[in-house]
């Protein structure tokens, strides 16, 4: 039996069946990232040079702990958010330097560690190589201008983990110390969004699927 436009039940209920399909296998892939662009603005020479300072600075991200607790607690941290992103970043290695090194930048900026993860969920879902419509690059959606302000003039660098990790991390505390300490709207700058929503709100989610407990602190 026919149906108008030529087509059989059966072949209906097969075109049905593949959209079905279709649709259920989209669900399942990573949602599109809320991955916006930083907005350029004018810099005082003060600020321009601290920013530039912190980029150069090409200190090695190896972590130094004050105590064998807090190394241990590291290590604890290591473990546990190494298991949550296995399915994100599946090689050991890269995954064990790719979380060494933002919980080191994090640190080093001043930035809970679990609020940059959350970021990069949203901005990049851990891709590496990730470009946003507006040119943004890598694991924290880096615009190329700030490697021209702050930078060698080259966003191929920009694909580099420590450096792209880097420049994110201290752009999230420029914005932070502009915003003075308001996250709402410091992440809201990150993302050229100021103000809205749902940026911030899609951050904050994410970032409490890699809050971590220290067990001293836990017990306490």
């Amino acid at each position: 039996m026919s149906v108008e436009g030529g087509l059989s039940r059966r072949q209906c209920l097969g075109v049905a069946a593949a959209a079905s399909a279709l649709a259920a296998l989209s669900l399942s892939l990573p949602q599109a990232a809320h991955a916006g662009a930083q907005i350029e603005e004018p810099l005082i020479d003060s600020v321009r040079t601290a920013l530039s300072s912190a980029i150069h600075n090409k200190a090695p991200p190896v972590p130094e702990f004050s105590s064998t607790e807090a190394r241990l607690n590291y290590l604890r941290w290591l473990g546990e958010m190494s298991e949550r992103l296995k399915k994100k970043i599946a090689d050991w290695p890269t995954r064990k330097e790719f979380l060494q090194t933002v919980w080191y930048e994090a640190k080093r900026s001043g930035l809970d560690v679990s609020l940059v993860l959350g970021l990069i969920q949203v901005e990049s879902n851990f891709r590496k190589f990730a470009v946003s419509s507006a040119g943004a690059r890598g694991y924290m959606q880096v615009m190329p201008f700030w490697t021209r302000v702050i930078g060698d003039s080259d966003p191929a660098k920009l694909f580099h983990m420590q450096t792209n990790l880097r420049f994110g991390c201290v752009i999230l505390r420029h914005y932070l110390d502009r915003e003075k300490g308001d996250l709402y709207m410091t992440l809201g700058r990150y993302n050229g969004s100021r103000g809205k929503s749902p940026y911030p709100n899609a951050v904050f989610a994410n970032q409490r699927l890699w809050t971590f407990v220290e067990r001293d602190r836990a017990a306490a």
